[in-house]
């Protein structure tokens, strides 16, 4: 499950400005954003993983870790990179306006 996580995470990565790098081992992984330690962009993007139902840790200012649980199924690891993919997109176009 950790492999399909971080493969669909680097994916990302390519797709959205937003993403700077994928960090992690297993299912452990964290996603760097492009900004600043001190922006809120990071923060802002786990608020709309919240409201999408996934919940994250901003960490170190412009990194989220993401740390799913142990038994998580291939179901709900693609309803969660759906869910981070979403939540780029609205934080991507809330920064473009």
């Amino acid at each position: 499950m950790g492999n399909i996580f971080r493969h669909g995470l680097q994916e990302m990565s390519t797709k959205h400005a937003l993403l700077e790098s994928v960090r992690g081992k297993g299912l452990l992984n964290a996603i760097v954003i492009r900004s600043d330690e001190e922006s809120e962009t990071a923060w802002n993007l786990c608020m709309a993983f919240s409201r999408r139902g996934l919940l994250a840790k901003p960490t170190h200012g412009n990194k989220i870790r993401l740390a799913p649980p142990l038994v998580i199924n291939e179901a709900q690891v693609r309803e969660s990179l759906s869910i981070i993919e979403d939540a780029l997109w609205e934080c991507t176009n809330t920064q473009e306006s």
